[in-house]
This record gives structure tokens, C-alpha cells and sequence, in this order.
């Protein structure tokens, strides 16, 4: 039994043009045409028989709103759509453009209280604003008024049409200083600030980091820049590791197989790969 913390099912409303993440399809090449072997990238019944077979307890599924910057859009009527047809397994994060103001915050309130949906997904690079922009802090506020959690981009993004500073892990601590009683899922990890990552993890009881989008087998590769992920995850920030497969960047199979490999202890384990997500989402 596991949570898969990061997946985007084969279907085109998931997928829309994205011009602006050219440079991701070159830099994940290798990893997507792992997962493009398997018929579960053309086809949705073999993405839920995927997630059956891997006993996956649930799978998150995540909105995104940028159409202010890129015209983009993955609405939260489709991921609430796609978890009420194949749920309980499925569950969704909210997606809103914060630069409609208002609007956005009305949106984020009727995609959690009406549609069912289970946080809030902020990719802060797709939107050029710093994690700690003050344009952010209703959002975070109506988070905290709803007991919802929020997903926060951190670390280095692929797109050449931003800069990467806005992954920083300064700005959530900024974040989480101002909002003690938030709670956070930087993700992916950092990278190259993985250390700084740890360091305002280990500040911030409620600040979580997701280890996905990446391959895991790195966290035990020398060098790599993960490793003091490995190092911290098994020791004091057991309970703060979230685990997921970013699929269709990974297959899920593979991810859990590089998981594996890393020679965690079942209690370790079970924590990265399903009792902290659990308490994460409130589950």
C-alpha cells in the first residue's frame, strides 16, 4: 500500500499544449520514453490497472492555472471530474491563477468546498511570482481558514522562459515564518539548494518534501547533490519525506524499484511512501 503524490493521467484535458516546458521533453527524454513503453501512456484503462497493480492506496492529481502567464490549463473541473468517476483511489489538488485576485480566491474556495478537491497546487515558476509574493498570502490564508494543505514548487525548473531562482527554499521559509500553522509540500526537492531545502524543513514543523520528479536512485548516487536527502530521510526528517512518481516522467514500477534500491528500513519506508502523505492530506 503506497500514495503516489505526483501523477497526470493519459488523457488530453491533462495534457494540454505547454510550449512554455519545451525544454522539460528534452532534459526528461531518457525517463519518458521508459514510461512511454508501456501502453499505460496511450491508453486510461491501463493507467487504473497500472495503479490496482501497484496497490496504490491514492494517487494525486494536480490543477494548474496560468493563464495570466502562458495561456495554460488543467482545471479543477477536470481533476474533481476524473477523481469522482474513478475514485476513492483518486484524489485532487485545486489549481488557480493567483493574478485574477478575487476571483482566484473564490475559486479555490468552491474547488475544495464544492467540488472536493484536497489542497492547493502552486507551481510559483509557471506563475514568475517568489513563493513569498505578498499577491500569494490570501491564497495561503484561505488554505489555512479551509485546513487544507498546499504543494509548493521548489528547486531548479527546466523552462527556459523563467528563471529558476524562483524555486528557492528561502521563500518558503519566509513563507512558513509568516504562516507557522500552513501546511507545506515542497516539491521536487530542491535541488541545487537540497541542503537549504533540509535546513528549513528541519526549521518548520509543518513544511513537508516531496521526492518526486526526480529519479530516487540519485539520493544514493555520489555527488549528486541528493544525497544529504537520503541522510536527513532516514534520521530527523523521517516523518517530513513524501514520495511520488511524477508519472508520465517515471513509471511508477521504476520509481518504487530506484525507492527500493536505496536499502530504507520498513519503518522508513512506510513513512516516505504512505504515512507521511496520509498525514500530509489529512487523511
Amino acid at each position: 500500500m503506497w500514495i503516489d503524490f505526483s501523477s497526470r493521467p493519459p488523457l488530453p484535458e491533462f495534457n494540454p499544449p505547454a510550449p512554455h516546458l519545451g525544454n522539460y521533453r528534452r532534459v526528461y527524454q531518457g525517463s519518458e520514453r521508459e514510461a512511454a513503453a508501456t501502453s499505460a501512456t496511450q491508453e486510461l484503462d491501463a493507467y487504473l490497472n497500472m495503479y490496482e497493480e501497484l496497490d496504490a492506496r491514492h494517487v494525486l492529481l494536480k490543477a494548474r492555472d496560468l493563464t495570466s502567464m502562458f495561456d495554460f490549463k488543467i482545471s479543477n473541473e477536470t481533476v474533481a471530474a476524473f477523481c469522482q468517476e474513478h475514485g476513492p483511489r483518486f484524489l485532487g489538488f485545486a489549481g488557480v491563477d493567483p493574478h485574477k485576485g478575487a476571483e482566484a480566491i473564490a475559486e479555490f474556495e468552491h474547488a475544495v468546498t464544492v467540488l472536493g478537491l484536497r489542497g492547493l497546487n502552486l507551481q510559483c515558476f509557471e506563475l514568475k511570482l517568489c513563493p513569498n509574493d505578498p499577491i500569494l498570502f490570501p491564497l495561503y490564508e484561505k488554505a489555512i481558514d479551509l485546513k487544507v494543505p498546499v504543494n509548493i514548487h521548489c528547486g531548479i525548473n527546466f523552462s527556459t522562459a523563467v528563471p529558476m531562482s524562483f524555486g528557492k527554499p528561502e521563500y518558503i521559509d519566509e513563507v512558513m515564518v509568516r504562516y507557522p500553522e500552513l501546511r507545506v509540500c515542497a516539491s521536487p526537492p530542491g535541488w541545487p539548494w537540497v541542503t537549504e531545502l533540509i535546513g528549513v524543513a528541519w526549521r518548520h514543523p509543518n513544511l513537508y518534501i516531496g521526492v518526486l520528479a526526480i529519479r530516487p536512485k540519485l539520493l544514493g548516487k555520489a555527488h549528486s547533490g541528493y544525497e544529504p536527502l537520503l541522510q536527513y530521510g532516514r534520521t530527523l526528517l523521517k516523518d517530513k519525506m513524501i514520495f511520488g512518481s511524477s508519472f508520465p516522467m517515471m513509471p511508477p514500477s521504476a520509481a518504487i524499484a530506484e525507492l527500493d534500491a536505496l536499502g530504507l528500513d520498513s519503518e522508513i519506508r512506510q513513512k516516505w511512501v504512505l504515512e507521511n502523505a496520509s498525514s500530509f492530506l489529512g487523511l
